[in-house]
C-alpha cells in the first residue's frame, strides 16, 4: 500500500497532504525535528527525529518503497527517494523526475556556488494560492497514477 512521506518541518501543505490522503484512505507519516502537534486521526503518524542536518531525509529514504510518495522541497531527499522507485513533489505542485532531476540538481549546486561566492542572492518566490492549487490537483494525479 502506498504511504505519504511529508518532510515536514516548514512545509506549507500538510493539511492539503491530508486532505488528499483521507480521500484515498492512505497513511501518512510527518517527519520532523519536532513542533508538530499530534493527531487522533489513526492515518497519520509523527515521526520526530534527533536535530541535525539530513537526519529527517535519512530516516525517509530509509522507509520510503516503490510507488511511496514524499512531499518536499530537498531535491537531494527527492533524487534519493527517485532512486527507490518512489515518486517524490514540491509543495508548489511540480514533480521531481528522473527526466528533470538532473539538471534540478545542476541548479541547485550552482546556485550554492553563487550564493558562496557572494555571486547570488537567496531570493525565493512567495508561496502563493496557486502553489497550493497546483500542488492539490497534481497530488491527486500522483497518487491515482501508483494506485
Amino acid at each position: 500500500m502506498t504511504i505519504i512521506f511529508i518532510d515536514a518541518d516548514a512545509c506549507p501543505v500538510k493539511e492539503e497532504t491530508k486532505k488528499v490522503a483521507n480521500r484515498f484512505g492512505l497513511k501518512t507519516i510527518l517527519v520532523s525535528n519536532g513542533g508538530i502537534r499530534p493527531s487522533n486521526d489513526a492515518m497519520i503518524e509523527i515521526v520526530v527525529v534527533a536535530k541535525g542536518a539530513d537526519v529527517a531525509d535519512d530516516w525517509i529514504e530509509a522507509k520510503i518503497a516503490k510507488n511511496d510518495i514524499v512531499i518536499t522541497q530537498d531535491i537531494l531527499l527527492a533524487s534519493r527517494c527517485l532512486d527507490k522507485s518512489a515518486l517524490a513533489v514540491g509543495v508548489n505542485g511540480k514533480e521531481f523526475t528522473n527526466e528533470n532531476i538532473g539538471i534540478k540538481l545542476a541548479m541547485r549546486d550552482l546556485n550554492q556556488h553563487l550564493r558562496e561566492t557572494g555571486e547570488g542572492g537567496s531570493y525565493n518566490k512567495a508561496f502563493s494560492n496557486k502553489d497550493r492549487s497546483n500542488f492539490l490537483q497534481n497530488l491527486d494525479l500522483m497518487v491515482r497514477r501508483v494506485l
